[in-house]
C-alpha cells in the first residue's frame, strides 16, 4: 500500500493503522488455529505508521483465526505497547 501525503487529511490524524495476513507452515496439529479466511494457515501482522511512511510499530505471530479487537488490546496492553499520540 502507498501513502501519499494527499491520501489522508492530516488535521485530526497522526498516521494509519492495518492488519494482513501473513501465509505460514505450522505443524498439521496447529494448523486449524492459524486458518484464516483461506483454506491455509496465516498470522496476522498489525503495523502502524506515520504519514511520513515509516513504521511506528509492528506485531505479528498471531493466529489466523484471531479477531482484530483481540490482538489491538494486546498491542497496546503489551510492556512496549503500541502507543497513540495525543
Amino acid at each position: 500500500m502507498l501513502i501519499s501525503q494527499y491520501t489522508f487529511p492530516k488535521k485530526d490524524c497522526i498516521g494509519a493503522i492495518d492488519e494482513t495476513h501473513s501465509r505460514l507452515k505450522v505443524p498439521r496439529v496447529d494448523a486449524p488455529r492459524f486458518r484464516g479466511r483461506k483454506d491455509h494457515p496465516t498470522q496476522n501482522v498489525l503495523a502502524a505508521c506515520g504519514f511520513d511512511i515509516k513504521f511506528t510499530y509492528v506485531l505479528s505471530g498471531w493466529e489466523g483465526t484471531t479477531s482484530d479487537s483481540r490482538i489491538l488490546k494486546d498491542a497496546l496492553s503489551r510492556e512496549y505497547p503500541l502507543r497513540i499520540s495525543e
